[in-house]
């Protein structure tokens, strides 16, 4: 199933803006969350296709939301791509040790999200026909 709907998941009203912006141009059916728990809700009533997750929100954060689309069987099939001003590599390793499927850093660089999402899409493509196979 290609990537259609997206869900971005930041506090900041600039961030959600930005990256809005960006896939809105490129042609993708934008939804937004304010936190984990709007988030959490969102994607269950949304079905979003992938989901942007910020790391550092009030409530919970990114990482512990991540985790906990990971381990529920009903989502754990929706990608998640961390966008965190927290750049460390240890940073990294943990986003994707909690099931994220890209680590971005901050500001996000628009070629790098829409080359991420079409890498997600064609994984999503080939993954049907190597079942078949």
């Amino acid at each position: 199933m290609a990537i259609h709907k997206i869900l971005i998941v930041d506090d900041s009203p600039t961030e959600r803006f930005y990256l809005t912006d960006i896939l809105a141009r490129a042609g993708y059916a934008v939804a937004t969350a304010v936190n984990g728990e709007e988030a959490i809700d969102k994607i269950r009533a949304e079905r979003p296709q992938l989901i942007l997750m910020d790391v550092v929100m009030p409530g919970a954060n990114g990482f512990q939301v991540t985790r906990s689309i990971a381990r529920d069987p009903a989502l754990a099939a929706i990608p998640v791509i961390i966008c965190s001003s927290k750049n460390q590599e240890t940073d990294r390793i943990w986003g994707m040790r909690q099931g994220a499927r890209d680590y971005l850093v901050k500001p996000v660089d628009p070629g790098l999200l829409l080359a991420a999402i079409a890498t997600l899409d064609e994984q999503a493509a080939a993954a049907p026909a190597a079942a078949a196979a």
